[in-house]
């Protein structure tokens, strides 16, 4: 019996607060039990925590750690400044009050930390089988024997990122990817959405983001991972809702107005000042073929004000190179590419599709603001095609695109990329890896630090 089940039970529960209390039974430790969400008093057959740790939201003083499980569980994370643990401490996963028993993903934040200062830590969980709120039984536990770390960022943490984009679950490309990523070993990876086609349950999206089809189980367990939603991660059941698998920032790092930018960042990592923001669907809110179900047109307006007020913070102002990022283009200089803006359906002849190739309206909200605070480059995806383009009457920043998944060769504009950038000797290094060659497509260098 899983989620289904305990849902509806709950109802049941729910239903009988209406009943007079002179006819409930007393609630005592003795009381009759509603059954396990488990169904599975005291499985122990299965390995409960099945997956490697997932480093996400890579922040100054704040962490998450996600890892799968197999059964309902209560997780939590041991972690510490010494490599053995000896200063260690326990949180759980969830927040005040109530832990977050779950079935699927344990997700765990760890807040307070030290900017650009090295962590260790390890997994665990305690199999949970829950019977009713007076029966409730720990029936296994499971505490992983390997130390991880990961060090936080902060001015002082190494200035070095990767990009990996438009993965889409296809495994020939992105085991690739993570190997070079592995050899690189940036401070953090950007993911800059497609992580997903369209998903519709949980277990798909675990199979993407805690059970990957690749060698490097653990690729995301060492290396803090920043994620920029794609259009294709919007789509699906489970997709409504991926913060059951990629948890969103921390509420501290926005203010109450920007409280459901959860998916937004602007992070100092080294000299480098790292900004996120999301393009969301690549067809208009007033397409047919979605009901009316996406509203990204206030999402993007909403994310000028927050980009606005986070280009202004000290850290991030003070930090000599400015790297943004996001997943659909914000400039393309071919006339046949659909710019997002076309209403009411996307659809008019003069273009080659009819969803977005690049986006208009968030070059217009986002573009001026990146070009005030002296952006040097804009990361992009989405088109499935490297591409560079140059600082123009338009925009005073440079736009690499990142190519797509197709590992087949049979185009010599279509293969997948690692973009890295790094300081070195005070200049900021873009380098792109071509994954299906093994060659660097280009390497770009900026040498006029913002003042």
């Amino acid at each position: 019996m899983k989620r289904r089940e305990f849902l509806r039970n709950a109802a049941i529960v729910a239903a009988t607060s209406s009943i007079p209390s002179e006819i409930m039974a007393t609630e005592t430790p003795s009381a009759a039990a509603s059954p396990s969400p488990s169904g599975e008093a005291g499985r122990t057959d299965t390995q409960l925590i099945d997956s490697e740790p997932v480093l996400q939201n890579y922040a100054e003083t704040s962490i998450g750690i996600a890892f799968s499980v197999s059964d309902w569980a209560n997780g939590y994370v041991i972690y510490g400044e010494k490599a053995d643990l000896s200063d260690g401490r326990k949180v759980w996963c969830g927040g005040f009050r109530l832990t977050d028993m779950e079935n699927e993903v344990m997700r765990v934040r760890l807040t307070g930390l030290r900017p650009s200062t090295l962590y260790y830590y390890k997994i665990g969980a305690d199999r949970i089988d829950y019977r009713g709120g007076y029966n409730i039984h720990i029936t296994g536990h499971e505490e992983r024997e390997r130390i991880y770390s990961f060090r936080t960022a902060g001015s002082e943490a190494k200035s070095h990122f990767c990009v990996v984009n438009d993965t889409h679950a296809a495994w020939d490309a992105f085991a690739p990817a993570i190997d070079k990523v592995m050899a690189l070993q940036p401070s953090c990876v950007v993911w800059n959405g497609d992580a997903c086609n369209t998903e519709e349950s949980i277990e798909a999206l675990k199979r993407i983001f805690f059970k990957p089809e690749i060698a490097r189980k653990d690729y995301a367990a060492s290396i803090p991972y920043l994620f920029c939603p794609g259009n294709h991660d919007l789509r699906g059941m489970a997709n409504r809702h991926p913060e059951r698998v990629w948890m969103y920032r921390q509420p501290e790092e926005r203010a109450p107005r920007d409280w459901d930018l959860g998916r937004n960042f602007a992070v100092r990592m080294g000299d480098i000042a790292l900004i996120g923001l999301d393009t969301g669907e690549d067809k208009l809110d007033t397409n047919p073929k979605f009901c009316g179900l996406f509203v990204s047109e206030p999402y993007r307006r909403a994310q000028q004000l927050w980009l606005r007020d986070a280009l202004q913070r000290p850290e991030i102002k003070s930090a000599p190179y400015l790297v943004a990022f996001c997943h659909i283009p914000l400039y393309d200089a071919k006339p046949s590419r659909n710019p997002g803006d076309v209403y009411p359906d996307d659809k008019d002849k003069k273009y080659s599709t009819d969803f977005a190739m690049w986006q208009r309206t968030c070059g217009k909200l986002w573009g001026p603001l990146l070009d005030e605070a002296g952006c040097h480059v804009l990361i992009a995806a989405h088109q499935h095609c490297y591409r560079m383009d140059m600082p123009n009457d338009e925009h005073a920043w440079m736009q690499i695109i990142g190519g797509g998944p197709d590992m087949t060769g049979k185009s010599i504009k279509h293969f997948p990329t690692v973009i890295e950038g790094k300081v070195a000797d005070g200049k900021l290094v873009v380098t792109v890896h071509n994954l299906y060659s093994g060659q660097i497509c280009s390497t770009t260098t900026f040498s006029n630090p913002r003042r």
